[in-house]
C-alpha cells in the first residue's frame, strides 16, 4: 500500500548528522521571532520565499550598509518556495511575449543571460558553503508515451531555437539516444536541453535565511502584512517604514495591491523511497537529468541525490483564488502520480512513495515573469514565474536589486525588467469570478481529452485536429 508522510514538512528531505533524512527543515524550530514594535528600514520585503530571500541577499551584497528587513507570514519557505520540484531552468515561461519583435543578437544574449542563470546558482551556493543538492544534468523533453509526442517535442525545439537558445545547448536525441539516457516506455525521440539543473528547495531555503542572518538582514516569521501604505507595511503587533517595499508574495499573497493580477495554481508533487540500484539500472537517468514529456497536462521529475524520484503534475485552479496552505496531499493524488510515474518507465516496478506534497504557484495575467520598481509609490515587486521560479526568483530578485540600487546591467536592460513603472501598467488584471473558474475548469477538461485521444492513438480526422487547434487557442488566451 502506497503511503506518505501527511505532516506539514516541506520538502522531501533534509540533511542532519551528515544522512538525507525525512524530516521537516530545521528553521521549523521558530527560533526567528515574529516582528514586533514600530520600525525603521531602508529596505522592506514582504514574503520569505526564494524572491525575497534573494533580494534580500543581492542588495546587501550591493549596498551592505542597507538596514533590510525580511517579513514572513507564517515560516520561511511556506510557500510555492517550499512545495516545488527542484527544476533550475535556463529558460523562462512565456519568455516569447517579452522577446517579440526584438533581432536574433538581442534575443541570443537574452538566452544567454538566462543560461548563465543556473551557472551562477551554483556558484553562489558554492561560494556561500550552501549545500542544497545543486546538480547538473540537463533536461530530457521526451515523446515517450505515444506518436504524436514526437511532432510536439521537435515543435518545442524549434520553439526554443527560434528563442534564440544555442542549438549546442539544445540537441534533438533519436530513439536510441534518449533510451541510452533513460528507459521510457516507448522512447520516440526528444530534447536534451543542457542549461537546466536541479536542487533541493529545503536546503536553498535552510541555506539563505542562516546566510543572511549573518549578512545582519533582520529576519522576521510568523510577521504577516496585514496592509502596506504610504511608505509602511504593517503587521498584527507592530510595523515597518521604508522608502522601498519589495512585494515577494508571489501565489501566497493576500495583499490588495496583488491579487487582481496572480493567481494561484496548485501543483503536486510526489517522493519514492530511495530506489535500489537494480531499479536505477533498469530505468537510466544515471546523470540525474530532469525529465518531462509531450503533454499539455505538464509533468516534471527526476532523480535526487539520496537515490528517489521526485514526480509532480498536474495542476489545477481553486474557485476564488485560493491558495494551498497545508502541504499534504490526497491518497487519490499520490496514487494518479505514482501511475503515470510506472506508465513513463515500466522497468520501474513497485515502488513505495513516501512523501507527497502541494503547494501553489502565481500565474500573471500576462503569463510572463516580471521584475518592476514603483520609484513613485516606492513599492517593488518580482512574480509571474508560470512554475519556473526557481532559477527565474534568482534572476528576478538580482533584476530588483540592481534597479533599486539605480545600476545600469544586462539585468536591468532586459524585457522584463521595468523601472519606473507601476503594477497596472505591466501585468493586466484577471477576470472576476466565476469567469476564471469556468475558464480553468474547460481549459483543463479540453486538454485531458486531447491527450485521451493522443494517447490511444486514435484517428478521428476531424476531432483530433479541431481539438488541437482549439487547445492552441487556449494556449495562447492570456497573451
Amino acid at each position: 500500500m502506497t503511503t506518505a508522510q501527511s505532516n506539514d514538512a516541506i520538502f522531501w528531505s533534509h540533511r542532519d548528522n551528515g544522512r538525507d533524512q525525512l524530516a521537516p527543515l530545521s528553521i521549523d524550530k521558530q527560533t526567528i521571532d515574529a516582528q514586533t514594535g514600530d520600525e525603521q528600514a531602508d529596505v522592506v520585503i514582504v514574503g520569505g520565499g526564494f524572491t525575497g530571500l534573494w533580494t534580500a541577499y543581492h542588495l546587501k551584497r550591493l549596498a551592505p550598509e542597507k538596514d533590510i528587513r525580511v517579513l514572513e507570514a507564517r515560516r520561511f519557505g511556506h510557500g510555492a518556495s517550499g512545495r516545488n520540484g527542484g527544476w533550475v531552468v535556463g529558460n523562462l515561461a512565456g519568455l516569447e511575449r517579452h522577446l517579440k519583435g526584438l533581432p536574433l543578437a538581442q534575443r541570443q544574449a537574452l538566452c544567454e543571460l538566462l543560461s548563465a542563470n543556473v551557472d551562477e546558482i551554483g556558484a553562489t551556493l558554492s561560494q556561500e558553503g550552501i549545500d542544497a543538492d545543486f546538480h547538473k544534468g540537463g533536461a530530457l523533453y521526451a515523446a515517450a508515451r505515444y506518436p504524436a509526442q514526437e511532432a510536439l517535442q521537435r515543435g518545442y525545439l524549434e520553439h526554443l531555437l527560434a528563442l534564440g537558445h544555442r542549438e549546442n545547448d539544445c540537441l534533438w536525441l533519436s530513439a536510441d539516444e534518449l533510451n541510452a539516457r533513460a528507459r521510457f516506455r516507448r522512447p520516440f525521440g526528444g530534447i536534451f536541453h543542457r542549461q537546466v539543473a536541479t536542487l533541493h528547495p529545503g536546503k536553498l531555503i535552510d541555506g539563505l535565511v542562516e546566510r543572511l542572518a549573518a549578512m545582519q538582514v533582520r529576519l522576521y516569521q510568523q510577521s504577516p502584512a496585514t496592509s502596506i501604505d504610504d511608505g509602511k507595511v504593517t503587521t498584527p503587533q507592530g510595523s515597518v517604514r521604508a522608502p522601498m517595499i519589495v512585494m515577494a508574495t508571489e501565489g501566497y499573497n493576500t495583499l490588495p495591491q496583488l491579487r487582481p493580477h496572480l493567481v494561484p495554481v496548485s501543483s503536486l508533487v510526489i517522493a519514492t523511497e530511495p530506489l535500489s540500484q537494480s531499479q536505477w539500472d533498469a530505468i537510466g537517468l544515471a546523470e540525474r537529468s530532469t525529465f518531462a514529456d509531450a503533454s499539455r497536462l505538464i509533468n516534471y521529475g527526476h532523480r535526487s541525490r539520496d537515490g528517489r524520484l521526485i514526480f509532480g503534475a498536474r495542476g489545477r485552479y481553486r474557485f476564488n483564488a485560493r491558495p494551498r496552505h497545508q502541504a499534504a496531499i490526497t491518497q487519490g493524488d499520490i496514487q494518479m502520480r505514482k501511475a503515470l510515474l510506472q506508465d513513463l518507465f515500466p522497468d520501474l516496478g513497485e515502488v513505495h512513495v513516501s512523501h507527497g506534497w502541494g503547494g501553489t504557484l502565481g500565474l500573471s495575467r500576462s503569463f510572463r515573469p516580471h521584475a518592476i520598481v514603483d520609484r513613485r509609490a516606492g513599492i517593488a515587486t518580482a512574480g509571474g514565474y508560470a512554475g519556473e521560479g526557481v532559477a527565474a526568483s534568482h534572476l528576478m530578485a538580482r533584476t530588483l536589486a540592481e534597479m533599486i540600487c539605480g545600476q545600469d546591467t544586462p539585468q536591468t536592460r532586459a524585457p522584463w525588467a521595468f523601472d519606473g513603472c507601476a503594477l497596472d501598467q505591466v501585468v493586466r488584471r484577471w477576470e472576476p469570478e466565476p469567469l476564471r473558474w469556468l475558464g480553468a475548469q474547460t481549459i483543463t477538461l479540453s486538454y485531458a481529452t486531447e491527450e485521451a485521444l493522443a494517447s490511444r492513438e486514435r484517428h478521428l480526422p476531424l476531432i483530433g485536429p479541431a481539438l488541437s487547434r482549439l487547445n492552441d487557442r487556449f494556449a495562447a488566451v492570456i497573451e
